[in-house]
C-alpha cells in the first residue's frame, strides 16, 4: 500500500496525535499486539507491545510534563463522533484503579473519517477537551491535552484506528505477521515515525536516594546543589529494556568523573529504574568542588548506542 494510494482511494493518512518530538519528549511504548496467538509481538516482531494491545501508546516522560501540559491533536480530518470528558485524572501513576468498568479509555475523542474508517484517542485530562460532538476537525486540531484518566499507569494517548469496526494497524494496514524490515510506503502515516527499540524516558541528578515514584512524577532533579551535598546521585528510567542491555552512568565534575559506571539490564522490562551515588567523605568540613558538572546516561545493546541523555548542573555559587 503506497501514501498515493490511500489517499486516492478514500483512505485516510494519518500524523501522530501529540504536540512533541519523538524521541525527545514522548516514544511510542506500545505498538498494537501483531501475534494472533497467546504471546505479543510488534509489528517488527519486537516486544513493545503486550497480549491483546488494540492501539499505539504514545507517552510523555513523566507527570510534571502532563500538569504543564502536551497537546493531543487530530491525526486526520473528519467528525467529532464521540467525547468523553468528565473523568477524572489520577493523582500518581502508583494510585489504585478504581472501578473502569466502561470507561477503560478515560476521557477521550472518536473521530469519523469517512468511508468507514474512524480513530479513537484515550486517557485525555479531564476537562481538557474542547471538542463537541459533530464538529468537523481538520489534521493538526488540538482536542486535548494528554491526562492520567482510565486504565492506565503512565500519561500518554492510546490511538487506534478501524475500518468497518475492525482495528487496523497504521504501521502494518495489510496485516501481514512478518519479520522481515517493512517498507515505510506500507504505512497510513504521512511522515512514518522512526521505531525506537527502546530508550531513555527521563533521568535526573538528585542529592538524595530517589523513589521509582518521584522519579515517575518528573520531581527528582535538580540544576544546582550545595558544595555540602551529603551525596551526589543519579538516576534513569528506561523504556524497551531487553536482557543483556546496559546503562552507562556518568557524573563528570571540576575534579574528574564522581560516577563512572556500567549497570547490566538482565531481565525484559516495559519500564527500569536504576540509580547510582556517591556519598561525600568522611573528613568534616568535605565539600564538592564547586563549578560546572555533566551527568550522562547512554543505554546500549550489544554495540549499538539506543539513547543518550545528558543534563547539566552547577555546584557552589
Amino acid at each position: 500500500m503506497s501514501l498515493a494510494a490511500p489517499a486516492a482511494a478514500g483512505v485516510p493518512v494519518f500524523n501522530l496525535p501529540l504536540e512533541c518530538e519523538p524521541g525527545v519528549d514522548c516514544f511510542i511504548q506500545n505498538y498494537i499486539d501483531a501475534d494472533p496467538g497467546a504471546g505479543a509481538a510488534d509489528y517488527t516482531c519486537g516486544p513493545l507491545t503486550y497480549d491483546g494491545h488494540k492501539g499505539i501508546d504514545l507517552a510523555i516522560p513523566d507527570m510534571a510534563a502532563m500538569k504543564r501540559g502536551v497537546n493531543v491533536i487530530a491525526a486526520a480530518p473528519g467528525t467529532v463522533t464521540k467525547v468523553r470528558n468528565f473523568v477524572p485524572d489520577r493523582r500518581s501513576p502508583s494510585d489504585p484503579l478504581s472501578d473502569m468498568n466502561g470507561r477503560e479509555c478515560g476521557n477521550g475523542v472518536e473521530i469519523s473519517h469517512g468511508g468507514g474508517w474512524t480513530s479513537k484517542y484515550c486517557h485525555m485530562k479531564q476537562y481538557s477537551i474542547t471538542m463537541r460532538q459533530g464538529q468537523k476537525v481538520a489534521k493538526g486540531t488540538v482536542m486535548g491535552q494528554v491526562g492520567l484518566t482510565g486504565r492506565t499507569q503512565f500519561p500518554h494517548v492510546h490511538m487506534s484506528v478501524y475500518k468497518d469496526g475492525n482495528l487496523v494497524d497504521p504501521f502494518n494496514p495489510s496485516g501481514i505477521v512478518s519479520c522481515d524490515p517493512r517498507p515505510a510506503s506500507d504505512s497510513l502515516w504521512q511522515d512514518p515515525p522512526a521505531y525506537l527499540p527502546g530508550g531513555i524516558v527521563n533521568m535526573g541528578t538528585t542529592s538524595k536516594l530517589p523513589k521509582f515514584e518521584a522519579a515517575r512524577m518528573g520531581m527528582v532533579q535538580a540544576s544546582s546543589f550545595p558544595a555540602d551535598a551529603p551525596m551526589l546521585v543519579l538516576w534513569v528510567q528506561a523504556f524497551g529494556v531487553r536482557d543483556g542491555d546496559r546503562l552507562e552512568m556518568k557524573i563528570l565534575g571540576p575534579g574528574g568523573p564522581v560516577i563512572d559506571d556500567v549497570v547490566d539490564l538482565t531481565r525484559e522490562q516495559a519500564r527500569a529504574f536504576r540509580y547510582l551515588g556517591k556519598r561525600q567523605t568522611e573528613t568534616t568540613p568535605s565539600f564538592w568542588p564547586s563549578g560546572d558538572y555533566v551527568s550522562s546516561v547512554r543505554h546500549m545493546r550489544g554495540d549499538s548506542e539506543i539513547d543518550y541523555r545528558e543534563q547539566r548542573f552547577t555546584i557552589g555559587d
